[in-house]
């Protein structure tokens, strides 16, 4: 079982910056794309950031420029960097794995960690 633990959430100022972390653990082989995807109060879920096993990274437009993803596949982590926020970036912020390859047993799945809340406000 892949299991994805995010840290870093919190509460920021406008202009403010924080940095969310993820980590994946179980028998991971390999993990095709980490992705970050929020949810604010009333939306969809949406695509903020990805970066595929060997690719580059894409990003919502919203966030480009303030935000950046980065991976570390020795580790199995993903993190969010992300620079002046502004309020409408507030919402529950989701790791995401797919085209995790697991050993034990051997499957290819995709997973969710299970949030963590970024609130923009003076």
């Amino acid at each position: 079982q892949v299991q994805l633990v995010e840290s870093g959430g919190g509460l920021v100022q406008p202009g403010g910056s924080l940095r969310l972390s993820c980590a994946a653990s179980g028998s991971i082989f390999s993990i095709a794309v980490l992705a970050w995807y929020r949810r604010a109060p009333g939306h969809e879920r949406e695509l903020v950031a990805l970066f595929t096993n060997g690719g580059s990274p894409n990003y919502a437009d919203s966030v480009k420029g303030r935000f950046t993803i980065s991976r570390d596949n020795a580790k199995n982590t993903v993190s969010l960097q992300m620079h002046s926020l502004k309020p409408e970036d507030t919402a529950v912020y989701y790791c995401h794995a797919g085209g995790v390859v697991t050993t034990t047993p051997f499957r290819r799945g995709d997973y969710w960690g299970q949030g963590t809340q970024v609130t923009v406000s003076s």
